[in-house]
């Protein structure tokens, strides 16, 4: 699939709410840090592993337009105190940014996309 610039996107607000249904399905914790910009804010997910640490990664597309992932800091696994310094920086730049926090103590990433970077 190529990637079309004028190819309607589903508004990222409906995105997270899909996702975060499934969450609650499936029965684990989130919690949402930040509600961003209905239509286009970027996600950032924050994977708690409930000892003092957590993963942060930021959703991009690739060359081909399809959503995938890449870890925010340049460790995978940071001190929790760390990566909530990175997204208090990253809303005062970007309020539009949504932010959401899970915990999971294997620190799988729930949202559908792999690991692009």
């Amino acid at each position: 699939m190529t990637f079309d610039a004028d190819m309607p996107r589903l508004p990222t607000s409906l995105w997270v709410d899909a996702h975060l249904r499934r969450l609650n399905e499936q029965g684990k914790s989130y919690y949402i840090v930040n509600k961003g910009a209905f239509a286009a804010g970027t996600v950032l997910v924050k994977i708690s592993l409930l000892d003092g640490t957590a993963r942060l990664l930021s959703q991009i597309r690739n060359m081909e337009g399809e959503l995938g992932w890449m870890a925010a800091l340049k460790q995978d696994v940071t001190p929790e105190q760390e990566v909530d310094g990175y997204i208090q920086r990253a809303l005062s730049r970007d309020p539009d940014l949504w932010v959401i926090e899970i915990e999971d103590r294997q620190g799988e990433n729930p949202f559908e996309g792999k690991i692009l970077l």
